[in-house]
């Protein structure tokens, strides 16, 4: 009997490794459980504490030992019929890399990383024992996270170590032992279009990234004989050049005079300001006249009565975007800070996998079971008795439009939390009361807007007052992180007229361009579609790191360095800067995932644009490096810009003062015609004015110093 069943598993693992060499085990039986393996199985984590997740959850029934090799643990489970071994890795223990050292260079490999890269010496202790437990296995299992990174990790270790043609892949989207025994009860076959498309992915950007960046050092090195550090990317390059333009938009600022009036009314026992609402105000005149018009009847005329229900919905479970976007604006975290405090969680089995698009949650996920287990937490007891009694047990989930065929939107596992530092509760917290929100049902907003003129209904200016009053709660009241605030106003009837306690002209000034911040550039590439939900906050990061932008008081800054980079790639490298040319790989990356392209396909296609630029890059080799000599300070121009240390381009300025000066004129007709001053007082204005542009401030500076020549001086 015994080696009848041992002759049967045998032939079942004999047509089980044959069916997924030929990729011909369909959907409704590539499922296999772990326990359905015999003979050798090495289990592939990602981490050892993902690793020791998967253990307690499944393998702890069978007195699993843990064995250490160098201070890493792995673990191994003796059953009946097989020997599984579950071995941790630290993330990418492979990376690309080359022995070229020039460029155009496509002779590339991946190596165990601590050859692509100094600072993963400690990945060797890692691949040496992915050799010690892989040699000889019978099944390999990727149970890496499930998604795009994870499947390249356990897929090159199993590659390399093992044998692919026998290897099966756990997919989970949190690490609650309820999960991980159903990921390893239904292993399926490997990812391949998931395992092509992540390798394309680094292959892409590895491609780009070093020939771009070599032909730019190299370019320097040609024309002045000196070296710098410079980095471009198919991801990193229009990300950076975001940010250039919209630093550039405000050093050119020129802020305009702008009027309005502002009046104060008594409505029974309280006093209220009024919005001005009227046609735009020109002029000081215009706008003393509105008031002299009102003191003279000190009366206000309602001239317009609304009264509207708002439904303020639901909104659906975060995804990673908006988690990150949330924690930047209630908390000021950044992108990258939110997102490793969200990993960390999700290895601590208190939040689902956080790398997802997806504001959808699984239609088979335990609900009720989920918020009874949150509301043994104090802080969330209430809540939860509240949303049961609002919904009467029947819970709905609010769905977002966004899916992600990987994993569900972020929501709490259930696992109560231990002790989380400040961060990690807040970022907890969130996830959870969002989670609780959208079983709710929508708040309701009465919204009210008095419109006033100070003569006759419909004539002359109008004046707005904006009230609201929540009156209903909703999903509000379990994230409360978005409540409104109310201004309660009492009604009024069209025609009542209302006292004028003051009257008030103002100037006030154009407000400049919101500063860029690392959550709008994250919601920027999101929107444009480049990077992933892994790699966007990452590749903000690496800017920073390269020092091309800079944190500044107001938001972010672009460096010298920076601009200087962008404006060469520009001009020689301009599809590298345009979002269509990324967003273009980015789309042939997803049909690799749909098995609609092949990996090789892509990769051919990105060398052709790539090797037709580099030619018509090295036919300008010595102009363009030093163009980036003297754009990044290493080259003293010729003629230098009398506002600042670069090349003169036109009238004695670079081509930034140059572009402010254009500004600056241009502005001055515009002051000219409402202020009624002169070129000399509109630069002592200007000159006092924090929300000018710097470089239009630095321009003023020399203009009124006399620094200046020729038609520089003179409104065109």
């Amino acid at each position: 009997m015994k080696c009848g069943n041992t002759c049967e598993k045998t032939i079942k693992k004999q047509e089980w490794s044959s069916a997924l060499s030929k990729g011909s085990v369909d959907n409704e039986r590539s499922f296999k459980s772990i326990w359905d393996l015999d003979g050798k199985v090495v289990v592939v984590a990602e981490k050892p504490k993902a690793a020791r997740k998967i253990v307690e959850a499944v393998f702890q029934e069978h007195k699993p030992r843990v064995l250490r090799y160098k201070g890493i643990p792995y673990w191994v489970i003796s059953t009946k019929w097989s020997e599984i071994t579950l071995v941790p890795a630290a993330g990418h223990l492979y990376g690309i890399t080359t022995m070229d050292k020039g460029y155009p260079t496509f002779n590339y490999a991946w190596q165990p990383i601590y050859i692509a890269e100094r600072e993963a010496k400690h990945a060797k202790n890692y691949l040496t024992l992915m050799d010690k437990v892989c040699k000889g296995a019978d099944h390999y299992v990727n149970a890496c996270d499930y998604d795009i990174e994870g499947s390249v990790i356990g897929y090159l270790i199993i590659k390399n170590h093992g044998d692919v043609n026998r290897s099966l892949r756990a997919k989970f989207s949190s690490l609650t032992p309820r999960e991980l025994r159903n990921a390893f009860s239904k292993l399926m076959p490997l990812d391949k279009e998931m395992v092509e498309a992540g390798l394309c992915r680094h292959e892409l950007d590895w491609i780009w990234g070093i020939n771009v960046s070599r032909a730019l050092m190299n370019s320097l090195m040609e024309s002045i004989g000196r070296s710098m550090t410079l980095s471009a990317g198919r991801v990193q390059t229009p990300t950076l050049k975001y940010v250039v333009d919209k630093v550039i938009s405000r050093n050119i600022f020129v802020p305009i005079p702008q009027y309005s009036v502002s009046v104060t009314v008594r409505i029974g026992d309280s006093n209220y300001n009024l919005e001005y609402c009227g046609k735009s105000l020109e002029s000081m005149e215009e706008a003393d006249s509105i008031a002299e018009a009102i003191k003279a009847v000190n009366k206000l005329i309602v001239v317009d009565y609304k009264e509207e229900l708002w439904s303020i919905p639901t909104p659906p479970p975060f995804n990673l975007s908006d988690l990150q976007s949330e924690a930047a604006r209630i908390y000021g975290f950044s992108p990258l800070t939110t997102q490793k405090v969200a990993e960390a969680l999700y290895l601590d089995a208190l939040i689902s996998y956080p790398r997802t698009n997806s504001q959808r949650l699984p239609k088979d996920l335990n609900y009720e079971e989920i918020l009874r287990s949150i509301s043994s937490v104090p802080q969330y007891k209430g809540l939860v008795n509240k949303l049961f009694s609002e919904v009467k047990e029947v819970l709905k989930p609010v769905e977002g439009a966004k899916e992600d065929p990987a994993h569900p939107a972020i929501y709490p596992t259930g696992v109560t939390p231990a002790s989380l530092n400040k961060i990690s509760q807040r970022i907890y917290d969130l996830v959870t009361k969002r989670f609780i929100a959208s079983f709710a049902p929508s708040g309701k907003l009465l919204h009210k807007t008095i419109v006033l003129s100070p003569l006759r209904r419909g004539e002359g200016a109008l004046f707005k007052l904006v009230g609201q009053e929540i009156i209903y709660e909703g999903w509000l009241k379990y994230y409360s992180f978005s409540m409104p605030k109310e201004l309660l106003i009492p009604r009024v009837s069209v025609g009542e007229l209302l006292e004028v306690v003051s009257v008030k002209v103002n100037r006030k000034f154009s407000k400049p361009p919101e500063p860029p911040s690392k959550i709008k550039v994250l919601k920027w590439m999101e929107s444009v579609n480049i990077g992933t939900e892994s790699t966007r906050a990452r590749i903000i990061e690496t800017l920073f790191v390269r020092k091309y932008i800079v944190e500044s008081s107001r938001g972010i800054n672009a460096t010298d360095l920076g601009i200087a980079v962008i404006e060469i790639l520009s001009e020689y490298f301009s599809e590298l800067t345009e979002v269509s040319l990324t967003r273009s790989f980015e789309e042939k990356l997803e049909a690799i995932k749909r098995g609609a392209a092949s990996r090789n396909q892509v990769v051919s296609e990105a060398k052709e644009v790539l090797i037709n630029l580099l030619n018509k890059f090295t036919e300008k080799k010595t102009e363009i490096g030093l163009s980036l000599a003297k754009a990044t300070g290493l080259l003293k121009p010729k003629a230098k810009c009398i506002a600042c240390h670069r090349e003169a381009f036109s009238e004695n300025l670079c081509k930034y003062h140059y572009l402010a000066l254009q500004k600056l004129w241009k502005a001055y007709h515009e002051w000219q015609r409402r202020e009624g001053v002169s070129s000399e007082e509109y630069l002592n204005d200007l000159g006092k004015l924090r929300i000018v542009g710097r470089w239009v401030k630095e321009l003023v500076e020399v203009l009124k110093a006399g620094r200046s020549k020729g038609n520089m001086v003179s409104p065109r």
